[in-house]
Formats: C-alpha cells, structure tokens, sequence
C-alpha cells in the first residue's frame, strides 16, 4: 500500500477548504487530499480531503486508522510505502504496533547528512554507478534507533548511461545523488532489495495522473468542504469500478478510462420491447466486433469467476 497526497488548484479560492498551500507552482490556492493506493490492483483505498494549507503528513495517523478498520479482511499488507513528507515519529510507531513492513524515505536533515560525510562503508552493487550502506539510526524525536539504508548514485555514470535517479544532492559531497530510506524489513532483506522493493511506489503517480485526467480530480470544487469530499469521492469510486471492470475481463495492461469509451461506452444502441422481452440493440456491424462484444457479455454475465479473458480489442 502507497500513501501519497496531490495538490488540486483553484485559482479563484472561494471555495471552503481552498487555502494557499505550496505546490510545484509556488504557492496557489488549493485542495491538498490524502490518497493510499493497492499497487498490485491500482486500486484506491482511501482518500481523505484536506485545505490546501494542510501539511503532508497532517492527520496521516487518523486516516491509517481509519483505512485499516475498513479495509477487508482478507487483504494483508505485505509492505507499506510512502515518501520523506509521511516520515512521522507517530505514524512510525503506529505501523510498528500494528506489525506493518514499511519503507519510507527519510528526510535528509543534519543528523542524516553527518552520517553521509562519515567514512560509512560503502557496498558497490550490480547497477551501474550505485553504491549502498546500511547503519542503525535514531533520530532526536525517534522513540528507538531504526534501519536506514542509504545509497548514493555517481552522477557521471548515470548521465553516461542515460538513466534517470531518485534523491538529492549534498553540498558538502558533490558528484553523487544521495538517498534515505528507514524501514522495518528485517536484516535478512539486502539493502539494494529494500530500494527495489521501494521504486514501484511510483505507479502511486499513475493512478494520480488518471484520477486527474479522466475523472476530473482538480476541476471538482463545490461551495462546501464536505460536498467536495462528496463529489471527489465519487470520482475515484468511478476510476476503482473500471479498474475491477478490466480486472473482471482478465486484461492484464489496464487502458485508460478515455480508451474504455472509445472501446465500449460509446457504442450506440437502443432498448427495445419485442414480444414482450426487453433487448438491447447494440450498433456494432462489423462481424469480427460482434463475436467479441458476444464473448465480453458473455464474461459480464458469469457468476463463477473463471480463466477465461476476454481480448482487448476485436
């Protein structure tokens, strides 16, 4: 599970709840909602609404507390993932009671970069222009010491090779880009595994660009705080229902919600009342189309679940 947070703007900023907050723009009027996203399934499982001015991590223990009093029985939480904003000394704690794996990445405030400048013993790795160190680190508000893995990436070998990396430079240490990661896996999982296990937290960023482009996120902005919550979460209930449609057709690249009108939802037809039975008549000419709209129906209808997928196009 991902937890990540967006800023929705509204320039005009008389809506309840539109504060001015800090977003890649500078600072704008703005909604600032909190998301936790399922990365196998793509799916959101929770979604808070909060005024723009609020801080990342603020009210992040309620919400957790909340998402895992609702969240379904049967899902067990392999991993719990979330960038430098959500690393909290109470929502550490709270993971850590609950018995919940995390990776979060640590902010690199003073305590974190004395450890850089230290002669940590660097390991080289298989990729390329990445070496990684592992220490026990507690920081001042921190009721334990806890992992931290730490990598560092040589900026010549990266851009020789056309790659793109994560983390941030230090002064007093050019020539590298350095990240930070405190986690709660346990020492038998290698330092560069842990950074691995980490990099798909950016398919959280996918799901983000989708609820804004096909479901209208940012231009959703009632005069009350709470409609607004309303309407937004009627939104990524809309994205999570075609995420469970195309799971239910068993494709396994997931299309846009742009692609599933132009594929399905636009397809013209009318009801009909023939002898006294209700048809649907589709508009679909093309023979090859007509088979695979028949085995798509047939894959809706069935109430066992089975193997059987239905192809993405005709």
């Amino acid at each position: 599970m991902d937890l990540d947070s967006t800023r929705l703007l509204h320039e005009d900023g008389h809506q309840e709840g539109v504060q001015t907050g800090y977003t890649r723009l500078g600072t704008k009027p703005c909604l600032h909602p909190l998301l936790a996203v399922l990365e196998e399934a793509k799916l959101v499982v929770g979604f808070w609404l909060r005024p723009g001015n609020a801080s990342c991590a603020n009210n992040v223990v309620a919400f957790t507390l909340d998402l895992l009093a609702n969240l379904p029985a049967w899902i067990h939480l392999r991993l719990v993932r979330a960038d430098s904003g959500f690393c909290q000394p109470q929502w550490l704690d709270l993971l850590e009671t609950r018995k919940l794996h995390y990776i979060v990445v640590a902010r690199l405030l003073k305590p974190v970069q004395r450890l850089l400048k230290k002669d940590l013993r660097w390991q080289a790795t298989e990729v390329p222009g990445t070496e990684v160190a592992e220490v026990w680190h507690q920081e001042v508000n921190w009721r334990q010491p806890r992992r931290l893995i730490v990598l560092r990436h040589r900026i010549a070998d990266k851009q020789a090779a056309g790659q793109r990396t994560g983390g941030k430079t230090i002064v007093d240490c050019p020539g590298y880009l350095y990240q930070a990661l405190v986690t709660s896996l346990p020492a038998t999982v290698p330092p560069l595994e842990v950074w691995r296990q980490y990099n798909p937290r950016a398919g959280c960023e996918e799901v983000i660009k989708q609820l804004d482009a096909d479901f209208a996120l940012p231009k959703l902005c009632l005069k009350q705080f709470w409609s607004t919550e309303a309407a937004l979460s009627l939104s990524v209930l809309s994205y999570n229902l075609t995420q469970l449609f195309q799971r239910h057709l068993g494709w396994m690249d997931r299309v846009t919600a742009a692609t599933l009108r132009y594929r399905l939802f636009t397809t013209g037809g009318i009801i009909s009342n023939t002898g006294g039975v209700t048809t649907i008549r589709l508009a679909v000419p093309v023979p090859e189309e007509r088979e695979w709209w028949c085995r798509l129906l047939q894959k809706l209808i069935s109430l066992l679940p089975n193997c059987n997928s239905v192809a993405q196009t005709p």
